[in-house]
């Protein structure tokens, strides 16, 4: 373990900066995972990270100090640095003082959509992009595909928002949904207010490609016309519709329903 404690060292430079700035989250193709259960759930899926970073007193909590050494026993990069300095970087109010350095993991893109998925079309929201992540996640959903407008799926919102799904799941971003959609060799069901079939009554027992939008405007014309189909949630209240991430979970579990029934 190292120690650093001043503010011109190149690595704190660099984590300041991934911490403030999505841009450079993008870029750089690296994020931070700020806690002990993304830290867990980051080694128990993937690894090591690149680089373990602790805040001195955080050092003396049990949680911490187990993540420590085992990410010291994987031979990753430990650095501990001042209450003060890590703090300024943290994005957590009240943390418990330990993050990592990752490289934001990357797939290639399918050639078409072959199984359960999700299309986020300029879902601006990060703690709606994480939310969604969560439930598809829990759904048995492995593909999410996010068009550019779409919120960064690595941003620290939505990393806490998702809870570790980030980890089970292949996200795509900056993704053209209209060039997915077209060869897709499953249903692609989007959901709109103006439809006619009750998501209740389509058949969701064979693979589906969930199209999710803008939490305005929701999913734009053109992809809606390239859809197999629309269905809509129905309500009782007098609210004009669902936040679309309540909207996602009720589509993904009533495929689990219709599947285990």
């Amino acid at each position: 373990m190292k120690t650093i404690t001043s503010r011109d060292n190149p690595l704190y430079k660099e984590l300041k900066h991934l911490a403030t700035s999505s841009q450079a989250r993008r870029k750089a193709g690296r994020t931070l995972l700020d806690g002990v259960h993304l830290s867990q759930a980051w080694l128990d899926m993937r690894g090591a990270p690149l680089q373990c970073i602790v805040s001195e007193s955080a050092l003396t909590n049990p949680e911490v100090a187990d993540i420590v050494m085992r990410c010291e026993n994987q031979h990753a990069h430990v650095t501990a640095l001042p209450d003060a300095l890590y703090n300024a970087v943290s994005q957590v109010e009240h943390g418990v003082g330990l993050m990592f350095l990752i490289e934001t993991p990357s797939s290639e893109l399918p050639s078409a959509l072959t199984v359960n998925a999700v299309l986020l079309d300029n879902v601006q929201d990060p703690g709606n992009v994480g939310s969604i992540l969560r439930s598809a996640a829990a759904a048995g959903i492995t593909q999410v595909f996010c068009s550019s407008g779409t919120a960064f799926c690595w941003s620290p919102k939505v990393l806490r928002a998702a809870m570790g799904a980030h980890f089970v799941v292949d996200i795509y971003e900056n993704v053209d949904l209209a060039s997915l959609i077209a060869p897709s060799k499953i249903a692609v069901l989007a959901t709109s207010g103006y439809a006619t079939q009750r998501v209740y009554d389509a058949d969701l027992r064979q693979p589906v490609a969930w199209i999710f939008g803008h939490e305005g405007q929701g999913v734009a014309d053109d992809l809606l016309n390239m859809a197999t189909g629309q269905v809509v949630i129905p309500h009782l209240g007098q609210v004009e519709s669902l936040n679309v991430a309540a909207c996602a979970a009720v589509c993904f579990f009533e495929q689990v329903r219709q599947i285990q029934a």
